[in-house]
């Protein structure tokens, strides 16, 4: 999802927006959030095949795969008890590169020769869910435990071109690995109001877990913090700072290996609340 039209919508979003500030509180009942994910993520993998390891591959080292880019995300929280919030954040990236490869290197059922013209590819879908306890709730800040799921849907794949004595393939040997990795991170929320009733508002999220789900034994770990502004009574915007880290060992059927993988970047956008 790429941040062309966005811009449209984020124009029609303020134009129906009242034109006046909001004394907001720490927390909403409901909020929509759209905008562009600045994010720059670290990607290793190593798909083993059905009779050999495979080799620890570096994307950006071995193929100087373009790892930064401007992307779309939506997000959405609802908060339908006083003290329980729940929320929902997904955006999708992608990216490609050709490269002569220096070593030796076995992708699944493929070795690819060292001098060989390979092409890469990888694609991310992410997905986090989160649920808060706002056990501490005053008048200007709010402070509670926080229980997240990220799940993320990698595709990789690798596509001999030239292999190494020169002659041209043009893909016709090519690996596919998919994975999907979800982890939990248990950790805790904040939120704050400066000088009370404002037009600001900071908060910041923190989780770490390590657990096996689905087959796949993980530690993640994930951090956010942010501030927000509200020149309207129910809308404005959000610049927020977020890292996620996860190293997972996958035994699945459609996947067997390693993947090591780290997402962070800034985060700006819309938010309409209520």
């Amino acid at each position: 999802m790429k941040i062309a039209g966005l811009s449209v919508l984020t124009l029609g979003l303020l134009a129906i927006a009242p034109l006046h500030a909001q004394q907001i509180t720490p927390l909403d009942t409901v909020s929509f959030r759209i905008g562009g994910y600045i994010t720059s993520w670290d990607t290793k993998v190593r798909a083993d095949g059905t009779t050999s390891r495979g080799t620890d591959v570096d994307f950006k080292r071995d193929f100087g795969l373009d790892d930064s880019a401007a992307i779309g995300y939506v997000g959405v929280t609802w908060r339908p008890w006083e003290k329980h919030e729940f929320g929902l954040t997904y955006y999708q990236n992608d990216a490609d590169a050709t490269r002569t490869v220096t070593r030796d290197i076995t992708f699944k059922n493929t070795t690819y020769r060292t001098n060989s013209i390979v092409s890469a590819d990888v694609g991310i879908d992410a997905y986090e869910a989160y649920y808060v306890w706002w056990a501490a709730s005053k008048e200007n800040w709010a402070l509670g435990p926080r229980v997240g799921m990220i799940w993320y849907r990698m595709d990789a794949a690798l596509a001999l071109q030239v292999d190494a004595s020169g002659t041209t393939v043009g893909g016709a040997v090519r690996e596919d690995a998919s994975a999907d990795l979800p982890s939990i991170t248990i950790g805790g929320a904040w939120r704050w109001t400066p000088g009370g009733h404002g037009q600001w508002r900071i908060g910041a999220d923190a989780g770490y877990f390590q657990a096996n789900v689905d087959n796949v034994d993980a530690n993640v770990t994930f951090g956010r913090i942010g501030v927000e502004w509200f020149p309207w009574e129910r809308s404005g915007f959000s610049l927020d700072y977020t890292v996620s880290k996860i190293n997972a060992d996958a035994k699945k059927s459609d996947f067997l290996g390693n993947v090591d993988f780290v997402d962070s970047g800034l985060k700006l956008g819309y938010v309409y609340r209520w």
